[in-house]
């Protein structure tokens, strides 16, 4: 059984502390939670999952806070039986099959003009 990883020497529950500094806080934080938290759920995951956990993994990688992003992707892993080599060569030959992820609505292309409404 994996044990959880040891506290940061000197931090209190819920602080920043952190022995590189500062912890930072990631942009995509919120947006990516949402993601993790699928993955979590996900017993068997499909193609689309394994990508969205590999590009996690690569975003996060020696990134200075988010901890506990990357404590739940390496949950996510030891939950799927994977190793992160293992993920990375699915998710290559993912790719190399032709995958493409369907777009998301918040990032629907085109200029936003309706032009249903419009009187003519």
């Amino acid at each position: 059984m994996a044990r959880s990883p040891d506290p940061i020497p000197g931090a209190t529950p819920g602080s920043s502390a952190h022995p590189d500094g500062p912890e930072q806080s990631h942009p995509l934080h919120s947006l990516d939670r949402e993601v993790v938290d699928r993955l979590l759920a996900a017993e068997q995951p499909a193609e689309a999952h394994l990508v969205d956990a590999a590009r996690l993994l690569m975003r996060y990688e020696g990134f200075p806070g988010a901890h506990d992003l990357q404590h739940d992707l390496a949950k996510v892993l030891r939950l799927w039986g994977l190793s992160r080599d293992e993920l990375h060569e699915r998710t290559r030959a993912i790719w190399a099959a032709g995958f493409r992820p369907a777009p998301s609505g918040s990032e629907a292309v085109g200029s936003g003009f309706d032009t249903t409404d419009q009187d003519g």
